[in-house]
């Protein structure tokens, strides 16, 4: 079987997404770490309070590394990701309601071309 190229969309999403998840990886744990240092450690802020968004952005990152390789599961990782992250929109406020929903929209396009499912369905048979 020919190896299928890599589409630029693909290529763009995933990087996006890495991006994210190490912006977010990095962001959250600086900020674990200056809570908890310092000479009066906050006793407000718990671990367990950041944990689930450092899951959600190792989440993110691992999705955008896997979809970069081709791999299918990846896409669907992402498209959850995305509908939590529409929900969590909309718990904010309307504006980032929509923000959620206009993203989603144009990466699910993406996701979900020809050429996408072309180079994203090869791993299933390999």
């Amino acid at each position: 079987m020919p190896e299928s190229k890599r589409p630029i969309s693909i290529t763009i999403i995933g990087i996006l997404f890495i991006a994210v998840g190490v912006i977010g990886v990095v962001t959250t744990a600086s900020q674990l770490v200056s809570l908890y240092s310092g000479p009066e450690p906050h006793t407000i802020v718990r671990p367990f309070e950041f944990w689930p968004i450092q899951v959600s952005r190792v989440w993110v990152l691992v999705s955008g590394v896997f979809l970069l390789l081709g791999f299918n599961w990846a896409r669907w990782l992402l498209v959850v990701w995305m509908a939590f992250h529409i929900v969590i929109g909309a718990l904010h406020s309307p504006f980032q309601l929509l923000m959620h929903v206009v993203i989603f929209s144009v990466v699910l396009f993406f996701l979900f071309r020809p050429p996408a499912n072309t180079y994203l369905s090869r791993t299933a048979t390999d």
